[in-house]
């Protein structure tokens, strides 16, 4: 069965507080994907947003952010006496995450006084990242968020030796707890919602974590670092499209050699809850299982550094071996060596084809892939188009000329050619979906801050305008 599907982070669909959330609009956006029959509703990252707001460098692997939390559900949960007033951006169309946070968090805090917890609080405090998590937040709030690399020693040691006395962080500590069971209890019931209606949640993982991370600070034999905490590698890619010096993401590198050690324990546990979250896992950076490019930390770009063979093949072998029905998707775009598609094909994983990268030289589309107009790091398919040349745009042109007549927007000519490809699934941006400009791009790779992850659709209009044309689409290619 060829399936459908949309590409629309949960923190930019519209919401009254400024930043999108499990609530009704989430269900409304659930809804419009099922009455057009698309399949697969593919989110980013939904782990604590760190440096520049991004969901590739997060706090925690496994915890969510509490930003997604919706109001609304709290107070039809008796957890508020009213429903918040809206919060007011100074632009509808971008997250403000700094004022929406400051908004949000007096009614988090609210609601954490009158929380009871009960049995499947309990429940779901047994996940041993839970309770570290809530501690690791609340010491860094006690040190004015400084990354724990510049805490007090004994506050750095306490995941290793429970020496430094907590007591008086027992409040914060409590509502960390619950603010985590919330996100959890809010977005497992959004997915069952999703499922019930024949959407699958598309999850994605990023390869590596943030240095200023709770699997950092608890795991820190398992990372490259020196004794102060610092990195003394970081992940990056050499030189290519996007950037002429690389992309010197800052990311520790993993001590693979520990790892083994473990049984590649935390690969497991993070594909394990990971799974639990979402129906299908994009695992992001997918050739770095089988090499890495490792930069010392030193280097202030990503042009030094040397390509490290990983142990893909072992590491794959006990995730099946623990885990046979999970369902992984490997980000295998770029320049790679064969091993890496070897890597991939011995499990049977699909891959991606992003068709601004593949078009312009007439790459086929295979079956056993994902093949999608763009991703979260690509432009919008309107934005690609208009800085192509006039030669270029011809040749496009003349590939795209069965879709539609002369004068259909090229992204809804994009859209239609990857939906009437041969690949098993074809998903598009929202964006793309729309039309829009490079004001709605995610992200520029090798840029950090604004206005990277700060696009936010105000209103549904737009897509409800052209879910007709969608849900024929979707019909004429039997796309189910």
């Amino acid at each position: 069965m060829r399936k459908s599907g949309i590409l629309m982070p949960v923190a930019s669909l519209p919401n009254r507080y400024g930043i999108g959330s499990f609530g009704r609009e989430a269900y409304e956006f659930v809804d419009m994907l099922a009455g057009a029959g698309v399949k697969i509703w593919q989110i980013l990252p939904l782990n604590p947003l760190g440096y520049g707001n991004s969901p590739y460098q997060p706090l925690s692997s496994f915890a969510g952010d509490e930003s997604y939390i919706d109001l609304e559900l709290l107070k039809k949960d008796g957890l508020l006496d009213e429903v918040p007033a809206p919060f007011t951006p100074e632009r509808p169309d971008k997250i403000e995450y700094d004022a929406a946070r400051k908004y949000k968090e007096p009614w988090l805090r609210r609601a954490y006084e009158r929380f009871g917890g009960g049995e499947e609080y309990e429940e779901f405090l047994k996940y041993d990242w839970v309770t570290p998590y809530a501690v690791f937040v609340a010491l860094k709030t006690q040190n004015g968020l400084r990354s724990w690399v510049e805490w007090p020693k004994e506050q750095q040691n306490w995941i290793l030796d429970k020496k430094y006395d907590i007591s008086h962080l027992k409040d914060e500590i409590g509502y960390r707890l619950f603010a985590q069971f919330e996100f959890y209890r809010q977005w497992m019931a959004l997915k069952r919602y999703a499922g019930e209606k024949g959407v699958q949640i598309m999850g994605d993982i990023p390869f590596y974590v943030g240095l200023d991370s709770l699997d950092v600070w608890s795991s820190r034999d398992e990372f490259l670092i020196n004794g102060d905490g610092e990195p003394s590698f970081i992940a990056g890619v050499p030189p290519d499209y996007f950037n002429a010096d690389g992309q010197r993401w800052g990311n520790p590198i993993y001590d693979w050699d520990t790892l083994k050690k473990t049984n590649y324990r935390f690969w497991i546990d993070r594909l394990r809850y990971s799974s639990v979250l979402y129906d299908i896992l994009r695992i992001d950076h997918f050739r770095a299982f089988d090499t890495y490019w490792k930069v010392p930390a030193s280097c202030p770009t990503a042009r030094e550094g040397e390509w490290i063979e990983a142990p893909g093949y072992e590491l794959f072998d006990e995730v099946y071996r623990q885990m046979p029905d999970i369902h992984i998707v490997a980000e295998d775009l770029g320049d790679l060596r064969p091993e890496v598609l070897k890597l991939r094909d011995h499990y049977g994983l699909m891959g991606m084809n992003v068709v601004e990268f593949t078009m312009p030289d007439n790459i086929p589309i295979r079956e056993k892939q994902i093949v999608y107009t763009g991703t979260h790091d690509n432009q919008t398919v309107t934005g690609w188009y208009r800085e192509r040349s006039k030669a270029e745009r011809k040749k496009l042109l003349a590939v795209l000329a069965q879709y539609g007549a002369p004068h259909t927007p090229v992204s809804k000519k994009f859209v239609s050619h990857i939906m009437a490809s041969p690949a098993a699934v074809a998903i598009a941006p929202l964006a793309d979906i729309l039309g829009l400009d490079d004001r709605a791009r995610l992200n520029t790779p090798g840029t950090v801050g604004s206005p990277n992850w700060e696009w936010r659709l105000d209103s549904f209009a737009p897509f409800k305008r052209r879910l007709p044309w969608l849900r024929a689409l979707l019909a004429e290619t039997k796309r189910n």
